[in-house]
């Protein structure tokens, strides 16, 4: 009974000051705010935490490195500062109000901050699947994310503003000309992200070409806005989503799921140094075992020509006779064959091109087993070097531009530089 007489001494004590009043109704909420926030954090988003690591869906810890929970638990004290702000005793009506839109503000965000959590959950979980390279959804969740943030907005102002979301829509259609000025390349990026995906043209991890925006390298991020290609020198291009559709490009992805990758170079001859085979050259190139059936072969067809013409094979112009251009494109198409590291399921020839200034081009045309780039160019060098040292095995040179060791050798001198004085007075 003492007690409550006390207590009621208190009150009336308080009914004097107002402003004590208020305050100690000001601090209480905050108390109990700040109370509900630690709760959450300490025990709410453990829990989930410890929970969450029992799910399937959380086995790379999706949950808690996008703080999904963490988020949401900030909503508590927002509600709590919303609901109690009226029991408040003689606050302004004008502040209280002030308080529940920016407390009801905040809700808002934490809501779409919350969202926006769970579809880079999503998304993760999305990337596990095997066809996620292929069709990657990260542009269109990034597409989500700003309508649902465009709606935040809207719902924040006619909070303040006291109208209806709906109220606001129908004024915004007035401003969709300014917004397609100001997102119009969102909106070009969101067109060209469909097309790529329907038309598979790029997918992560493909490596594509684009000398225009220097781009050489692997696509490693594929975003609404934007493309990254990492070079192999390591740095990264940025290249806008829409610039993949407008522009040329090339995807190397055909090639690295072939399992082959094209060599094709030629080989410049000198063709001065093609002729005919004489015995002792061809005695000397049949103990190669990759020229031995060959030359079997064309030498029973040259025998069968001549006895076909009779007496008019023995004018050599008649006859037909191996040459060591042909000899050695021969040599160079069962060295190919039998080489392990070029692909024999795919094209795989030895040709000649046009004659030219600079030497008659024999070009080799074929695949290597492997796509990886030092295979490939280890193949590569291993087979030119082998065919550049063998060549006058066969009678034939290499084409190559006269330098000055070369004319050196021939007898040609430079005459000597004359000093400056002397040519200066020679032009006087």
């Amino acid at each position: 009974m003492q007690n409550f007489e006390l207590w009621n001494r208190f009150e009336h004590w308080l009914n004097h000051y107002n402003w004590i009043e208020m305050l100690l109704g000001l601090g209480i909420l905050i108390v109990v705010a700040w109370l509900a926030n630690w709760l959450a954090k300490h025990v709410l988003v453990r829990g989930f935490r410890r929970f969450s690591q029992l799910l399937p869906l959380n086995r790379d810890g999706a949950l808690s490195r996008y703080k999904v929970i963490d988020r949401f638990a900030k909503i508590l004290p927002a509600l709590i500062i919303k609901v109690g702000i009226a029991q408040v005793p003689h606050l302004p009506a004008g502040l209280v109000r002030i308080i529940e839109m920016l407390a009801q503000a905040w809700v808002f965000i934490i809501i779409v901050m919350t969202i926006s959590a769970m579809l880079n959950v999503g998304n993760s979980l999305y990337q596990r699947r095997p066809d996620a390279r292929n069709k990657p959804i990260k542009g269109y969740l990034q597409l989500v994310k700003i309508i649902l943030f465009i709606v935040c907005a809207l719902m924040i102002i006619g909070t303040f503003l006291q109208k209806d979301v709906f109220t606001l829509l129908a004024g915004f259609g007035a401003m969709a000309a300014v917004l397609m000025l100001v997102f119009q390349n969102t909106i070009l990026s969101l067109v060209a992200s469909v097309q790529i995906s329907s038309y598979d043209m790029v997918r992560l991890g493909d490596w594509i070409t684009m000398p225009g925006l220097n781009a050489d390298g692997d696509v490693i991020d594929m975003s609404l806005n934007t493309i990254k290609v990492q070079n192999f020198d390591k740095t990264i291009t940025t290249i806008p989503t829409n610039r993949l559709v407008t522009d040329t490009f090339m995807n190397w992805r055909g090639m690295s799921e072939s399992g082959g990758r094209r060599i094709k170079r030629a080989i410049l001859l000198d063709q001065t140094s093609v002729h005919f085979l004489d015995d002792d050259e061809y005695q000397h190139l049949k103990s190669s075992f990759l020229l031995d059936k060959y030359l079997n072969q064309k030498n029973q067809e040259i025998v069968a020509w001549n006895e076909k013409l009779g007496k008019q094979a023995s004018s050599k112009l008649n006859q037909r006779a191996l040459t060591n251009l042909g000899t050695f494109r021969a040599y160079i198409q069962n060295y190919l064959q039998h080489h392990p590291g070029i692909h024999q399921e795919m094209t795989l020839l030895v040709r000649q091109l046009d004659p030219t200034a600079h030497g008659l081009p024999l070009e080799i045309y074929c695949f290597t087993n492997n796509t990886d780039w030092t295979f490939y160019e280890n193949v590569q060098s291993d087979i030119f070097d082998h065919l550049l040292a063998i060549l006058p095995e066969f009678g034939l040179r290499v084409f190559q531009q006269p330098s000055g060791a070369d004319l050196a050798n021939m007898g040609f001198t430079m005459p000597p530089a004359q000093p400056e004085h002397t040519a200066v007075q020679h032009q006087e």
